[in-house]
């Protein structure tokens, strides 16, 4: 998203302190936001923990003089081990109590930002797991701008979970519970089990002793109800929506869409790491078949199936015999022998690790994403006009399937979905083979009408463009 054009830069750019939660699916998307800001001239300085300064290095090297970092201590907690600074090997249990320790890093920010005489702090952006940024900046005197790198409906849930603190629980964790949110537009439902894992887990109850973190994670939402708004990623045509009128799940609080921050493919290279497979094999792979003919298949970077669930989507693609890709984490499972089969077919590649998966998206042979649905997937996916098959493990996701099945009609369900839970192996074959073939022409045909609309948004005159340059013309002003 290009900057418009300005009359000059600013003798004193604003200053923005930005606050990202150490979570990939969180803090990239911020990096990307980011790099907008500083593009427009804006000073930014980043809080990061010694750990998590090498994911800074791509915006620090693209804007070496708006971008500076603020390396800081990870705040050690009893209930943590010992290094852990991001949430990559948190366990779930563990989510609020890192939440917690993050926020302990409130002092030192704010004795960092009081020194900041010769070019003071004017607003805080921080992460929607960084509440304790708000009571931050009223001790600063400045507003806070909650980013999240959720859409607007994904955010909406959490938020209005907390607020009306939903508490009723299931007998027996009966999935057939239901939780409905009257405040938002369609006065959508979700089973208990759709519920993000965050709140069910406060909802349930931690062990005794974590209950003031499991406290401090409700707060963590309720500020961010205080904040002067919210910065989403995503865009008009997808989430015109739940954007027209504020939410009440919300506060009623702003929204400026400024999406899709999806990466181009040169950006989503360099964060590869070391790629299991170059970007290169991969296309060369993908060029023996017919355009939109193969399914990619990855859930994630954290996302782990278990042998049951790895054995029941191996059998299904056997059966429904589609070309496939399947990227599998570096402690994922593939059933014995089956790799080998799918070379000798010459009809199915697995990838360890890493995965080029923007530049996958946007090969023409790639018909259609097998995503658990997170937000960022979810955009790579419609930036790239590729249809997707929902398959929803936690978090926002059950959120997002829902949007893109009902609202967007970009995608069908692969299977209930949930961490853990293997579908039936001839359903999902039946699901793949109806997918490639002429019973997923309509959802092929308005992804690449969404993708389309997603272009517009980000350039100079579209909704996102405008967003982002109103929200920067007012930090200016301040």
């Amino acid at each position: 998203m290009a900057p418009a054009p300005t009359a000059g830069a600013d003798a004193t750019p604003p200053h923005l302190l930005l606050v990202p939660f150490p979570a990939q699916g969180h803090a990239l998307p911020l990096f990307d936001f980011a790099a907008l800001l500083a593009a427009r001239g804006l000073r930014l300085t980043v809080v990061t923990t010694p750990a998590n300064a090498g994911d800074l290095v791509p915006l620090l090297t693209a804007h070496p003089n708006c971008v500076h970092p603020l390396t800081l201590p990870f705040p050690s907690h009893p209930s943590l081990p010992a290094g852990l600074e991001n949430t990559k090997n948190c366990p779930p249990v563990y989510f609020a109590v890192f939440i917690h320790a993050l926020a302990a890093l409130h002092r030192p920010v704010l004795a960092w930002a009081k020194e900041q005489s010769e070019h003071p702090v004017v607003a805080v952006i921080s992460d929607f797991f960084c509440g304790w940024t708000q009571p931050l900046s009223v001790e600063l005197g400045i507003p806070r701008i909650v980013f999240t790198p959720s859409g607007v409906l994904g955010t909406a849930v959490p938020h209005s979970l907390f607020r009306r603190h939903v508490n009723k629980r299931p007998v027996e964790r009966d999935d057939g519970f239901k939780v409905t949110f009257p405040k938002i537009p369609g006065e959508p439902a979700y089973q208990w089990r759709e519920l993000s894992m965050v709140y069910r887990t406060y909802i349930e109850g931690l062990a005794e002793e974590l209950a003031g973190e499991s406290q401090s994670l409700k707060q963590n939402f309720l500020w961010n109800l205080e904040s002067w708004g919210f910065v989403s990623n995503t865009f008009r045509a997808l989430e015109g929506r739940y954007l027209d009128t504020p939410l009440e799940d919300l506060s009623f609080r702003r929204v400026w869409a400024v999406g899709p921050l999806a990466p181009d493919t040169d950006a989503a290279g360099e964060r590869g790491g070391k790629a299991a497979v170059a970007a290169g094999n991969l296309s060369a792979w993908l060029d023996a078949f017919p355009e939109g003919s193969v399914v990619y298949v990855c859930f994630g970077s954290q996302a782990v199936q278990t042998p049951a669930v790895a054995a029941a989507l191996a059998e299904a693609l056997e059966r429904s015999a589609v070309p496939f890709v399947w990227v599998v984490s570096q402690d994922g499972v593939v059933p014995e022998d089956f790799e080998g089969r799918a070379a000798v077919a010459k009809r199915g590649m697995v990838v360890r690790g890493w995965a080029p998966q923007v530049a996958a998206l946007r090969h023409a042979a790639v018909g259609w994403f097998m995503t658990h649905c997170g937000w960022n997937s979810v955009l790579e996916a419609v930036a790239a006009g590729v249809p997707m098959l929902a398959w929803p493990m936690s978090a926002d996701q059950f959120v997002n399937a829902r949007l893109l099945v009902e609202d967007a009609g970009v995608a069908v369900r692969a299977c209930a979905g949930g961490i853990g839970v293997a579908p039936d192996p001839n359903d999902l074959a039946t699901v793949l083979a109806d997918a490639v073939g002429e019973k997923g022409s309509v959802a092929r045909a308005r992804a690449k009408e969404l993708a389309g609309e997603a272009a517009i948004a980000v350039r100079s005159g579209g909704s996102s463009h405008q967003d982002l340059e109103q929200l920067v013309h007012e930090i200016r002003m301040l």
